[in-house]
């Protein structure tokens, strides 16, 4: 895959937004460097792999932080809205203990697999694609089939997330705008046109490093956002038992996508992983992945619950939109989350982005800049075009969604982890096989459940008119 020279190092991880770019993930299992087999050494992928700035494991558990801590947060108390806050909390921690897991689980077969393929760092489509490859040899012709439809579902799903940044960022500024000018009130489509020139502008970034000092602000940006929130969430807090420790099972569905969606971190492990000085330290307790998912879940579940007490059942699709409009401090909190939002968009254009360069690159031209202004200009027009034409757009990125992030985060780690291990190891009575199976049957029926949610609401909403409805709806798009 690559040698010494061509070893790819990413000196300035900001964001999930470098899911399919980092080909060079390791894993944090070590291998004994000593084992022989035969008179050929064991080959170790670490003795291979070549880190220009290594990451520390508190500068990798503060990556990974950043990497989960987004706008999903902002979703959770309209989670615990459709769960309770009994359902909620447990539901919260369950949920985590399965994400967390089938990140591990990801990390284990990539390592073990870089040592079958003799390749110092896979990512995670080559992960899925080679566990195959290298699998029972009933299935090993299914290698690249596999590796290709993750990556176009990776590219697909974040296509799908620049949609609902457009919707975000103009459905922000509008709320704004219409208490301060309300003499001039455009509809939440036109804002999301407004936003087409400073899109294309960013998004001709083509170096992630020249991105930094926007993933810095926005960094600084979003602890403000979450003190200000948390401030108003805090102030006049009623008591928990006036809201509903129970929801309605119906709804609980949607619970559990908006937590899936808002703390999976699949694609974003393992280029973190693999910049670690010491990728041992990464698994097992405590390491690295279980602090900060620890940290990530204890504050994804304080403010849902926090947040669902304060708001109720009034509460919107990003609780920074709860927020009191008669507060400047309030106000200026939902644009500093458009600005936020702003600068991630630049950082997942990466994604489908590095898809269209492998096909471009198999025709070079000597044209090529004028394709990459071309091309990436396209890309936003789309995006941009999807978002202000249809007025119901996070009903469908709403099933989007439970597809992609459902089978990415949940379906392929259980069934990549089973193939891989059928003939070698299965465990004691088959645990592992039983174990991965009940993850396969989770995601199922999330991504059944949240794929019927969706369908169901386009369908009422067309039958009510979709348009009139969409200011009433766009809000509750954050959860992905």
């Amino acid at each position: 895959m690559t040698d010494k020279k061509d070893s790819i190092a990413i000196d300035n991880f900001k964001s999930t937004a470098d899911l399919t770019s980092n080909l060079g993930f390791q894993s944090s299992l070590s291998i004994a460097s000593k084992d022989v087999v035969g008179d050929e050494k064991k080959y170790n992928p670490f003795e291979h792999r070549q880190v220009e700035h290594p990451n520390s494991s508190l500068g990798s558990i503060l990556h990974l932080l950043k990497a989960c801590l987004g706008s999903g947060i902002l979703a959770m108390p309209a989670a615990f809205k459709n769960s309770g806050l009994v359902v909620g909390s447990i539901g919260t921690l369950i949920a985590g203990f399965i994400c967390t897991h089938t990140v591990a689980m990801v990390v284990r077969t990539s390592q073990e697999v870089c040592v079958d393929a003799k390749q110092p760092s896979m990512g995670y489509a080559e992960t899925c694609g080679a566990a195959f490859t290298h699998g029972p040899k009933s299935v090993r012709s299914w290698g690249p089939f596999v590796k290709t439809v993750v990556d176009y579902s990776l590219t697909l799903t974040y296509f799908s997330v620049l949609c609902v940044y457009v919707v975000f960022i103009g459905s922000s500024f509008k709320e704004v705008i219409d208490v301060y000018y309300p003499d001039y009130k455009l509809s939440a489509s036109t804002y999301c046109a407004l936003t087409l020139l400073p899109l294309v502008l960013i998004s001709q970034i083509r170096n992630l490093k020249h991105l930094v000092p926007f993933s810095a602000i926005a960094n600084v940006l979003i602890v403000v956002v979450f003190a200000i929130t948390m401030y108003f969430v805090f102030v006049d807090l009623p008591s928990p038992s006036e809201r509903d420790m129970v929801a309605d099972i119906s709804q609980w569905p949607l619970f559990f996508s908006t937590v899936i969606f808002a703390m999976e971190g699949i694609g974003v492990v393992m280029p973190i992983e693999n910049e670690m000085k010491h990728p041992q330290q990464f698994l097992g307790c405590p390491g690295v992945l279980n602090i900060a998912m620890v940290i990530v879940i204890a504050l994804y579940g304080t403010f849902g619950f926090f947040g669902y007490v304060q708001y109720g059942d009034n509460v919107k699709g990003s609780i920074t939109l709860n927020l009191p409009q008669d507060y400047i401090i309030a106000q200026s909190a939902k644009i500093i989350m458009a600005v936020v939002i702003f600068f991630s968009y630049a950082l997942q254009f990466y994604v489908p982005m590095e898809m269209i360069n492998r096909i471009l690159q198999k025709r070079p031209s000597r044209f090529e800049n004028i394709i990459q202004v071309a091309v990436r200009t396209s890309i936003v027009i789309v995006t941009v075009a999807i978002a202000a034409a249809f007025p119901n757009l996070e009903l469908v990125i709403g099933l989007t969604g439970a597809i992609f992030f459902s089978t990415l985060g949940l379906l392929f780690p259980a069934i990549i982890d089973t193939f891989y291990r059928w003939d070698r190891d299965l465990g004691c009575c088959n645990y592992i096989l039983w174990k991965n199976l009940i993850i396969i049957i989770i995601s199922l029926i999330a991504l059944v459940s949240g794929s019927y949610v969706a369908i169901v609401a386009m369908i009422e909403d067309l039958a009510g008119g979709g348009h009139e409805n969409h200011e009433s709806h766009v809000n509750e798009t954050l959860a992905s």
